[in-house]
């Protein structure tokens, strides 16, 4: 557990930076994205292969999701190593198809990606909702409940989709789970006295509870806060229960549990794309 002395300096929300002064700062986020399949030692050649596969299924999704998006809509742009490829389509779609939108990304390095390919932006402020979200799920299960947090994104991108009236989620064969805590659940945390709120994560969730490192440095969120990822298993039964227990904790800023929000997913699998529609859902 590293010593709070050892906590970065925090950066500001993106809502403070300038378009000129970003570009700096955007390093410190590109190790966020899908950060649990990063890998900086050689892979054998097989592997290597099945990760090329695993990357034309997850482009496959991102661009099929785009279907849902007409003219004129405010798009809710999600955070991830499959939702890049919607954003790339998306700004694809408006360069040569004459596509009209206006994004708002949940992420810096969404920010940055959408303004390469020529997506117009907003601040969330600037509207009154969002006409559809596209983003990634860490998991998902077969009430539509979703672990998102993986790209150290959720708390934005949490808020984007309560502002949304429809979410799209785009994922491949791997996301889909019987019960959700395969994965690490996110749980977004204050710097202060961050040690204090993971022993009381660790007590309610009753499961091993770390901070995410970046080599030897905590992860920081684009809102100057940390991740606790907590290693539950595949144990959680009641998610909107889960939810609301971690939210009493007074360190807790949000968890990565985003409960009856999901209307349809677009998963990627080996005999091509599928479409789940959530029949309790607004698509």
């Amino acid at each position: 557990m590293p010593t709070a002395e050892k906590i970065p300096r925090l950066v500001s929300p993106m809502s403070t930076l300038t378009r000129a002064g970003r570009s700096k700062d955007f390093a410190i986020f590109t190790n966020k994205l899908d950060y649990v399949n990063q890998r900086n030692h050689e892979e054998p050649s097989h592997i290597t292969r099945n990760m090329e596969d695993v990357e034309s299924l997850k482009r496959n999704a991102g661009i099929a999701a785009c279907k849902f998006v007409k003219n004129n809509m405010k798009v809710g742009l999600g955070t991830g190593s499959t939702v890049k490829h919607t954003v790339i389509e998306l700004g694809r779609m408006i360069k040569d198809d004459g596509l009209e939108i206006v994004g708002v990304p949940t992420s810096l390095a969404t920010e940055k990606l959408a303004l390469e390919v020529g997506i117009p932006l907003v601040e969330l402020s600037e509207v009154d909702y969002l006409d559809i979200v596209i983003d990634g799920a860490d998991e998902f299960d077969p009430s539509f409940q979703l672990i998102k947090g993986g790209g150290a994104a959720l708390l934005r991108e949490k808020i984007v989709a309560q502002e949304s009236r429809a979410m799209v989620v785009v994922a491949d064969e791997r996301k889909r789970v019987s019960k959700l805590g395969a994965f690490p659940l996110p749980i977004e945390i204050t710097p202060f006295a961050y040690e204090s709120t993971i022993r009381k994560l660790t007590k309610l969730l009753d499961c091993r509870v770390n901070c995410r490192m970046s080599g030897d440095n905590p992860v920081v969120t684009d809102n100057g806060n940390l991740i606790a990822d907590a290693h539950c298993g595949p144990t959680i039964e009641d998610p909107n229960k889960v939810e609301s227990e971690v939210l009493m904790i007074a360190g807790v800023v949000q968890v990565g549990l985003f409960n009856d929000m999901c209307d349809v997913v677009i998963l990627a699998g080996n005999n091509g794309v599928e479409e789940i529609i959530n029949p309790n859902g607004r698509l």
